[in-house]
């Protein structure tokens, strides 16, 4: 018998009163072989025997009573009875060792993460190697013990190694491992895999021994001292401290150990106060979650801690208690990161990734509290640690970053009477509130039993046709529910491993839904003239069930999938037996219409779910995941082949959809901020379109439609609306995702335009609803690319439909432009002219006539009349000289009225344009002379001048010239001015016209120009050659050359040493040591001007001398002035 105290885990006290120290003395000691006699497995007979009664009565036991409370029960126990007992304890199944041995399960996350897994890498497949490959050897099982070497191959970089590996074990489960690898990782080693699969596929060839206890008790005195000294002489260096340790307190009366009746044996199996649980190293789990965290998203922290999450899963599907204890373990490091803190105090939000973590371990919580199974005292425990979480001022918030007016789940229910009315009362709601509320939950209601526990549960008398009744017309079962609140029981039953009852109560669901559908369409068809004459409607669901936290529709479409496609509990036999038993649930199918299919029923709930009229959540991340879970969910669906039966599921939906009014988002009419229904419209479409084309281009027009911003679309550009501000800004502030919103309404569109090719009825309809229903400019011009690169196929003639609705939309992008700032502007009307110079020489003609609507001057002369006038778009139209001349005629018009608009910028172009015709040419030149004296610039004019210079005008040239001069001011530290070289030109010009002509500009220049460099270099030049005997060809003749005594000159010259003058005296008011040398020089320039003078040279001294009296004080600058000018 066994008795317990106070002793480290695992190690019973075990003694044997009543028996003497002889009655075992002619027993045998030794061990017997696992599989020996009795056993029911295993051997080599080939034929099957009938398992014996005490096999059966030992597998049972083994199963489910701790090795202590057998021992209490019965005084003595046979010896055989034990080996059976000690023999049926360890585990029988490969499953769970496979679970707790591979960090990545296979399955949907590993399929989902993208990602090729190499599986020969994760310790279960290489255990199976290494037992495969004869690496286990030394197996030996010791009572409730399994100890054994595993031999790790040399490797080119790696020497053989041995390990010693050791398990423990109790109820066939393996509550402890050891390895001499020192594997520090949350699950098992490879050497363990491989010492455990072999006691499971090998139990003949393991030698089974009674608990080492039982083996003491059959010896002697003198055998024990003789097996206590040979044990301490094999491992005296590593026991000979303990062993005195042990005799000294065992010698000493008053010793604690002599106090204690009996003695610890870690090979006597559990005590009655173990708690039986496979072994799960909890530091590990803390420490690689923590660091995960740590590494704050990178390096696939992300997935690994969704791969730890799957196996939480895949604990609670097989109904391991260590599911629930180690989400605990998660939970408690997810709560102690330091990130959550800092985010709160600086106002941050937490990355989206984290986000969806945090979701999902909120949802896991939901699910272990469901568990329908669950001991009450073990709900009450798990609803204390929520609440202590969920009253910390840093625990993340269900909506993100704003709190929720959302019923919570107890109070949508009949039976949620006694719940937590504090909750509801809470401002915000964290991603525990609905865990918490769910602890109120129960599984009693007898209709509900009914529901998941019998197939044939039926009542084909019930008539009441009410909107709460249990069964419907049919008899079949309903369940009537907060819709969220039912789909989390089923994810609960499935995720605990109750398949066939999540199934049940999935269909039960499902059928609830089509007959409130059915209800919601009679009740809209009775009130339909009174909300249409109305025209508004109110919205009929406040949380929408597609991308709810507890994802109502994606866990009925999950459950139904899986049934319908054989995935339920399919994973492991694929891993550990290559193929895949199907368990479906063939009487289920009485609830199912005729030739209706799990698949098809699932279809249709995911149809019902993304058509349901709802309204947009609060805050950027509530939003971001209804698009998220919308399009993962259409993604799932584009997965499933479409048979005769979807598609009519999907006519019948369409149908309802679009009848259901207020309770459809694409009913007649729609809140002002409800859920756009663009993305599912789309696919809708695309599905629709081979078999009922009329349904599919009804949906997808509908479809178009996005209120929110009917009401507040300006008439200019609405191309980058970051944030809509709603009518009822304290319920709806914002629509963070409506860039998002606008980019699917254009793809559904585009799709729409594609389908319409060929079709003229079908593309006018589709340009009417995309110049209705779409504000922004960028997206209408996609449409209008879209449209002409769909018209312009290389392997077929252009489609001219489609090529005018791309330039209705095109211009459309040009009113709506027009007088905004757009960065691609210009893109958009180079593009314009493309497309209407493919639709013929009317188009371009058109755009001319009105460019006063759809451009801006500059744009209308040098983008379109300039292109339009080119010869690749003659070449391309193959104009005759006819049309060429009507199109000349339009663009030189253009030009003209551009030209009086804004001369500044057009100007030069209207020249351009009109170089061929002597009138209009003529014209443009006018309308450039009254605008220079008024709006245009030096450099704007100094530019036509050289135009008209280079196109053989040079009077005319020198006229805007000298109009030029007037508006110019050089200040005398101008001397790198971009217009010098204007006033430069401007100069030579006039003096190869002659004396009158630079004696006209010379003043200007004067007047106009303060810089001494500039003058003298303008200054130089006219004394080189005469005036007027330098033509533009540079031909040249005698004469003579201009005197500088004399006008225009010497007007010239005066100026000139005047601005060096002020010049120097302006530099030197503020001049340090290191421009010394480079106002050096500049006296030297100045000399040379003085020079020129036949006074120059008494001015220049004069003037140095004055420059010595003044700034004496520059004692070094004064000296340098001496030593090069005297």
């Amino acid at each position: 018998m066994a008795e317990r105290v106070q002793q480290p885990p695992a190690k019973r006290l075990c003694c044997r009163p009543g028996y003497s120290t002889t009655c075992r003395q002619g027993q045998r000691a030794g061990g017997t072989i696992c599989g020996g006699s009795g056993s029911g497995q295993g051997g080599s007979s080939k034929t099957q025997s009938p398992e014996s009664l005490l096999d059966i009565a030992a597998r049972k036991v083994a199963e489910k009573w701790p090795f202590q409370r057998v021992e209490e029960r019965f005084e003595r126990i046979p010896e055989p009875v034990q080996r059976r007992i000690v023999y049926w304890s360890f585990p029988r199944s490969e499953r769970e060792i496979c679970m707790y041995s591979s960090f990545n399960t296979g399955g949907e996350e590993s399929a989902s993460s993208g990602e090729n897994v190499d599986e020969t890498r994760l310790p279960f497949r290489r255990g199976i190697a290494l037992l495969e490959s004869g690496c286990v050897d030394n197996v030996l099982q010791v009572g409730f013990h399994l100890s054994g070497t595993v031999t790790e191959p040399a490797t080119p970089s790696e020497p053989e190694i041995v390990c010693s590996v050791a398990i423990s074990f109790d109820r066939c489960k393996i509550t402890s491992v050891t390895c001499g690898c020192g594997n520090k990782d949350i699950f098992y080693c490879a050497h363990v895999v491989a010492l455990s699969l072999y006691r499971v596929r090998r139990p003949e060839q393991v030698k089974l021994h009674l608990p080492i206890s039982e083996t003491l008790f059959q010896m002697n005195r003198d055998q024990l001292q003789k097996f206590v000294q040979y044990l301490i002489t094999v491992h005296h260096t590593e026991v000979l401290p303990t062993a005195q340790k042990l005799a000294d307190e065992i010698l000493s009366q008053n010793s604690e150990i002599n106090q204690v009746h009996g003695a610890p044996d870690p090979t006597a199996g559990a005590s009655v106060d173990d708690e039986n649980c496979w072994h799960l190293d909890e530091e590990q789990v803390q420490e690689q979650v923590k660091l995960f965290l740590s590494q704050g998203g990178y390096h696939g922290s992300g997935k690994q801690l969704n791969l730890l999450f799957s196996k939480v899963r895949e604990m609670l599907k097989m109904r391991d208690s260590n599911g629930a204890r180690m989400l605990t373990l998660i939970t408690e490091q997810f709560m102690a990161d330091p990130r959550l803190a800092l985010w709160r105090q600086q106002g941050t939000t937490m990355t989206d990734k984290y986000r969806q973590l945090w979701d999902e371990l909120g949802a896991l919580w939901m699910c272990i509290v469901l568990n329908p199974h669950c001991k009450l005292e073990q709900k009450a425990a798990w609803l204390r640690q929520l609440k202590k979480w969920n009253s910390v001022d840093v625990c993340p918030l269900e909506d993100g970053n704003h709190g929720n007016e959302l019923p919570n789940l107890t109070n949508a229910l009949p039976q949620g009477a006694h719940g937590n009315q504090d909750l509801g009362t809470r401002p915000h709601r964290t991603v525990f509130t609905r865990a918490i509320e769910a602890c109120d939950l129960h599984w009693q209601d007898s209709h509900l039993q009914h529901i998941i526990n019998d197939d044939l549960y039926t009542n084909y008398c019930y008539h009441d046709n009410t909107e709460n009744s249990l069964f419907d017309s049919r008899g079949w079962p309903l369940w009537h529910e907060h819709v969220p609140t039912a789909c989390a029981r089923v994810d609960a039953l499935r995720s605990h491993g109750y398949p066939r009852e999540a199934l049940r109560l999935a269909i039960a669901i499902v059928n609830t839904l089509r007959r409130q559908q059915q209800k919601q369409l009679e009740i809209f068809r009775n009130h339909k003239k009174d909300l249409l004459h109305k025209g508004v409607t109110s919205i009929t669901n406040l949380e929408g069930w597609v991308g709810h936290p507890l994802d109502p529709i994606g866990t009925l479409f999950s459950t139904l999938m899986e049934t319908g496609r054989g995935d339920e509990d399919s994973f492991l036999s694929n891993r550990l037996h290559k193929h895949s038993e199907l368990h479906l649930f063939p009487s289920t199918r009485r609830f199912l219409e005729e030739g209706e299919s799990y698949l098809a029923l699932a279809v249709e709930t995911a149809l019902m779910g993304l058509g349901q009229q709802r309204i947009m959540p609060d805050g950027l991340y509530t939003q971001e995941k209804v698009c998220r879970n919308e399009e993962h969910l259409i993604a799932k669906l584009q997965e499933v082949d479409l048979d005769d039966t979807l598609v009519k599921i999907f006519r019948k939906q369409a149908v309802f959809l679009l009848e259901g009014g207020p309770y459809s988002g694409l009913g007649e009419l729609i809140y002002r901020e409800s859920v756009p229904m663009h993305t599912f419209a789309k696919y809708l479409f695309t599905c629709l379109l081979p078999h009922d084309a009329e349904l599919a281009y009804k949906i997808a027009l509908r479809a178009m439609r996005l209120p929110v911003l009917e009401s507040m679309a300006p008439s200019g550009d609405m191309s980058r609306p970051h944030h809509i501000v709603s009518v009822v800004p304290n319920r709806y502030p914002r629509w963070f995702t409506l860039s998002h919103i606008e980019s699917q309404q254009c793809e559904l569109a585009s799709t729409m335009l594609t389908a319409a090719k060929g079709d003229a009825r079908r593309l006018e309809t589709v340009l009417e609803t995309i110049q209705k229903n779409i504000h922004s400019s960028s997206h209408i011009f996609k449409l209008a690319q879209d449209a002409f690169k769909i018209a312009t196929l290389m392997d077929s003639l252009p489609d001219i439909t489609l090529l005018k609705v791309s330039l209705e939309l095109g211009l459309q992008v040009m009113r709506m432009t027009l007088s905004t700032l757009n960065w691609r502007r210009r893109e958009m009307v180079r593009w314009l002219v493309t497309c209407a110079t493919e639709v013929g020489v009317y188009a371009l003609d058109s755009i001319m006539q009105s460019w006063f609507t759809l451009f801006t001057p500059t744009e209308a002369t040098s983008i379109v009349a300039t292109t339009v006038m080119s010869n690749s778009t003659i070449v391309r139209l193959h104009l005759d000289c006819h049309q060429q001349e009507n199109l000349a005629s339009s663009a030189r018009t253009l030009a003209l009225q551009c030209a009086m608009k804004d001369p500044q910028n057009c100007a030069l172009s209207a020249l351009t344009l009109c170089e061929k015709d002597h009138i209009a040419f003529e014209t443009a030149y006018q309308i450039v002379l009254d605008a220079a004296t008024t709006g245009m610039s030096y450099t704007q004019l100094f530019t036509i001048a050289r135009y008209m210079e280079h196109r053989g005008y040079p009077m005319r040239a020198y006229k805007l010239a000298t109009l030029a001069m007037v508006h110019l001011n050089l200040s005398y530290n101008q001397d790198t001015h971009p217009a010098i070289n204007d006033v430069l030109w401007a100069c030579a010009l006039s003096h190869s016209l002659g004396k009158n002509e630079l004696a006209a500009i010379i003043p200007l220049v004067v007047k106009s120009v303060k810089c001494a460099t500039v003058l003298s270099d303008i200054l130089r030049r006219c004394t080189l050659t005469t005036p007027g005997m330098v033509a533009l060809h540079s031909r040249r003749n005698s004469g003579k050359l201009m005197s500088l005594d004399k006008a225009p000159l010497r007007q010239l010259l005066d100026a000139t040493i005047g601005a060096y003058i002020n010049t120097t005296h302006s530099r030197l008011t503020h001049i340090s040591p290191r421009h010394y040398s480079e106002f050096i020089e500049f006296l030297s320039k100045a000399r040379e001007t003085f020079l020129m003078a036949h006074d120059g040279h008494i001015q220049f001294t004069q003037f140095i001398d004055n420059l010595k009296q003044i700034y004496k004080g520059k004692k070094k600058l004064m000296m340098l002035v001496r030593e090069r000018f005297g």
